[in-house]
């Protein structure tokens, strides 16, 4: 099930590019340039910009479809439960890290000359 809704998904991510890059530019990039009144208002919605929306809403609906399959799939498991680690399996050996692992004191530190 999921692999047919990503193959769904990446269908209508490459369609949703292929449209948004067809439709005709409007001019005036981030609202640059342009005038008031009834030729600056926004001009009517075409087939091509429904269709775009239409795909856009696919594409998110897919998104949260993958979302919600991954979130069950991977339900009651955890990274450590996936190694399939064993504690006394490995070959690592792991540097002895003392009793503290705070830095030394100033008091365990050597003596250094004064320069006088």
């Amino acid at each position: 099930m999921e692999n047919v809704v990503l193959i769904i998904h990446l269908i209508l991510a490459l369609s949703l590019i292929g449209t948004v890059l067809l439709q005709r530019s409007e001019g005036g990039g981030l609202g640059m340039g342009g005038g008031g009144g009834a030729t600056g208002s926004r001009p009517a919605a075409t087939a091509m910009s429904k269709f775009t929306w239409m795909l856009a809403i696919a594409f998110i609906c897919t998104s949260i479809a993958l979302t919600l399959i991954s979130a069950s799939n991977s339900a009651g498991s955890s990274v450590a439960d996936r190694l399939n680690l064993d504690a006394g399996a490995g070959d690592v050996q792991l540097p002895d890290l003392g009793d503290s692992l705070l830095p030394p004191s100033s008091a365990d530190a050597p003596l250094v000359p004064s320069g006088d």
